[in-house]
């Protein structure tokens, strides 16, 4: 599979589906509890945002989740993890399945997250943005008890402003620098990165998270990338002015929202490193996947409770992650 255009900056393709799965059905997807399997990766930082959001939210028994192998092929992500290769709901071997019950002429990207809809085994959306916006607006009726408010009304304009700017320069700018076609563009989507991560820096050295005084949409819109950047991005997609743990408030706000219950314990180092850098043939030919790097900082003391804060608000933690769902021992640095 090839990832850079040789001459060209990095263009994503953005031809998402966007039918929304909404509280009133008013699009003919209704919210309801087991219809929809949220399939997603979690070597993806795209699919990572929708894991975060489902747990914090308590939404794992309404939504049901299935988790791809890290790695792909040109048909698509595969379900090689589970018992006979195949999804157990949809019984299916590949994601492409889903789309091509949806349409069978379909030509779009086979992407996760993706939310396919049980009884007819069709993808309904794969927006990854709208997905996890709609976990806070459209699912509220099976929120668990104590959910945090991730996309409150009162500071949405404000979250959707921060998540703009960290989306264009920081989310989708490493991948702009990774796969540039050309000096050129490379060197512009790397400055725009480390010029926005400076930014980042300055509003997070005053206060513990991005918007307001507790986490929201915009902390785990950041944080699916900044988890990557040492592992990945850095060296992987050549964003090397500094690596993250020589960043030290963005340093100290990934540690801090790593070792919050929701975030780290959905973290799997191996899927990540085993999809980059197996994947991206055309950036690391060899297929030569890094030993490194030492994971064991992420459990370090962060220090952020110092700036004030409630990382929930007014409600509590989620508990600990279904046995299923747990993160495969020495994945990570979290104790078993």
């Amino acid at each position: 599979m090839t990832y850079v255009s040789p001459g060209r900056e990095y263009t994503r393709d953005s031809r998402y589906l966007t039918d929304r799965i909404t509280a009133d059905g008013h699009g003919g997807f209704p919210v309801g509890p087991g219809r929809y399997r949220l399939v997603v990766s979690r070597a993806c930082p795209w699919a990572s945002r929708a894991v975060i959001v489902r747990r914090l939210l308590g939404l794992e028994a309404a939504l049901p989740m299935a988790v791809a192998a890290p790695t792909h092929d040109d048909r698509s992500w595969d379900f090689s993890l589970d018992p006979g290769g195949r999804d157990p709901v949809l019984g299916i071997e590949r994601l492409r399945e889903a789309y091509l019950a949806r349409d069978p002429g379909y030509r779009g990207g086979i992407t996760v997250p993706a939310i396919v809809d049980v009884p007819t085994g069709a993808v309904v959306t794969n927006d990854f943005a709208q997905i996890t916006v709609d976990m806070s607006r459209e699912w509220t009726a099976f929120h668990r008890e104590g959910a945090a408010a991730l996309y409150p009304p009162a500071l949405r304009p404000e979250i959707d402003a921060i998540d703009a700017a960290v989306y264009e320069d920081v989310n989708n700018g490493v991948y702009r620098a990774g796969f540039a076609g050309s000096q050129e563009a490379y060197e512009a989507a790397y400055e725009r990165l480390f010029a926005r991560l400076d930014l980042l820096s300055e509003r997070l050295g005053a206060s513990r998270y991005l918007v307001g005084d507790s986490l929201t949409e915009a902390d785990v819109r950041l944080f699916t990338t900044l988890v990557r950047f040492d592992a990945v991005y850095h060296g992987h997609f050549k964003c090397n002015r500094s690596k993250l743990t020589e960043m030290p408030v963005l340093w100290a706000y990934a540690r801090d929202l790593f070792q919050t219950p929701g975030f780290g314990d959905t973290v799997d180092f191996e899927h990540i490193k085993r999809h980059y850098y197996l994947v991206h043939e055309d950036i690391n030919p060899t297929g030569v996947v890094p030993s490194g790097p030492d994971l064991s900082g992420w459990l370090e003391p962060h220090g952020r409770a110092a700036l004030g804060g409630r990382p929930f608000g007014d409600g509590t933690p989620p508990g600990p992650p279904a046995a299923q769902e747990r993160v495969p021992d020495g994945h990570g640095p979290l104790p078993s």
